[in-house]
């Protein structure tokens, strides 16, 4: 199992490169295996991962299998598994989000979209790569959501799993864009709480997201 982990978070970490998320080494990626997790090494660039630059570390912070140190950003994801029991977590200093952290406290709802994320994305206060300070306040950013800003630094977004995880973080630099290319036109314009509740309403009755057959009715007609 470790070694499926392995290769699917190494695979995850040359798609975020492809996709321009990340740039060299500026970023880390976990899943969870059982009671550990498998983490990116630190030093790793995305764009030619493999496998053997994946470590097994227990939640405990010890590592168990693999051939490098971990990411310096390994508190940070412990922080996320133990707090919210997360599948897995992708860290990005993907461009829009890094611009946008430097500027607000937080990335208001400007698309539907976002309540994915759980609405509105927080920003972290600055402090210290790999610190103790910047795990806290990440985990504190991100209750309620499962995506966050860190000021002056980054991204950070949480999943079931690692395709969930690398959606969010493709979707939260995408809500960032809007929301530059939205303010460098004038004031801009956030969905509130009540379009918010309007449109989860609309999702659930509609099964938004989801595919669904021709009703009998549509298909007599058709």
């Amino acid at each position: 199992m470790s070694d499926e982990v392995r290769r699917a978070v190494a695979a995850a970490c040359r798609t975020l490169a492809a996709d321009g998320l990340v740039l060299g080494t500026a970023g880390n990626v976990s899943a969870r295996v059982g009671d550990a997790l498998a983490i990116t090494a630190t030093g790793a660039r995305f764009e030619s991962m493999t496998d053997a630059q994946v470590t097994i570390v227990g939640l405990d912070g010890e590592v168990l299998d693999g051939e490098f140190e971990p990411t310096s950003e390994l508190g940070l994801h412990l922080g996320i598994y133990r707090n919210f029991g997360a599948g897995a977590v992708v860290h990005t200093h993907a461009t829009t989000c890094v611009a946008v952290s430097c500027v607000v406290d937080e990335l208001p709802c400007v698309h539907y979209q976002m309540l994915t994320l759980g609405g509105s994305v927080r920003v972290a206060p600055y402090a210290t790569f790999g610190s103790a300070e910047l795990a806290a306040s990440v985990v504190e950013a991100l209750r309620g959501k499962s995506a966050a800003l860190l000021a002056n630094h980054g991204a950070v977004t949480f999943g079931a799993d690692l395709v969930a995880a690398v959606e969010s973080t493709k979707l939260l630099e995408w809500a960032a864009t809007i929301y530059w290319r939205a303010r460098s036109m004038g004031e801009v314009r956030a969905l509130d709480q009540d379009a918010q509740m309007a449109v989860v309403q609309a999702a659930v009755e509609k099964k938004y997201g989801t595919k669904q057959p021709l009703s009998d009715i549509e298909t007599a007609g058709a």
